[in-house]
């Protein structure tokens, strides 16, 4: 299927919430237990306002689309260089749509002039930002609250020098 980078329309912002929500459900099941995925899925019924929200605040949404111009992926980029998020659809992964989006949220970031760009990435995406030159500083334990319980998961604070 042929692949195309747009930026983000308003109307994109539920279909996101849906490529979050699929992707931490069904590919995040591959690296957490069923615990934690409930507890990152939980978050998702928030995700299409905060992606309207951080848009509003200037923050820099690319998304990749399909034939019909419906997204599949998408990145979010925060003007300071932090990559607040990183989803594609689970109908849509291993087709080199993170690493395009990766290649895009540099150059924006480059546009904005920043040093550097950062992230949090999770058990799966970790192997896409390094390939994109990202690298580990450190694992990130912590905790979601699900249903009045800590539910304990981690993923990699990374980060990737701007020449």
């Amino acid at each position: 299927m042929p692949y195309t980078l747009r930026p983000f329309r308003s109307d994109d912002a539920a279909r996101l919430s849906e490529i979050f929500a699929e992707a931490v459900r069904v590919v995040g099941a591959h690296g957490y237990s069923a615990e934690q995925v409930r507890a990152w899925a939980a978050r998702s019924p928030a995700a299409e306002a905060r992606i309207l929200e951080r848009l509003s605040a200037g923050d820099w949404i690319m998304v990749t689309v399909g034939a019909d111009d419906q997204p599949v992926a998408y990145a979010l980029l925060e003007r300071d260089g932090h990559l607040d998020h990183l989803y594609c659809h689970p109908d849509h992964t291993r087709q080199g749509l993170a690493d395009l989006l990766l290649e895009s949220a540099e150059e924006q970031a480059r546009r904005l002039g920043c040093k550097r760009l950062y992230t949090e990435a999770s058990e799966l995406a970790r192997p896409a930002f390094e390939r994109a030159g990202y690298s580990v500083t450190h694992r990130r334990d912590f905790s979601i609250e699900q249903a009045g319980q800590d539910v304990p998961i981690h993923n990699y604070a990374m980060e990737k020098a701007l020449a």
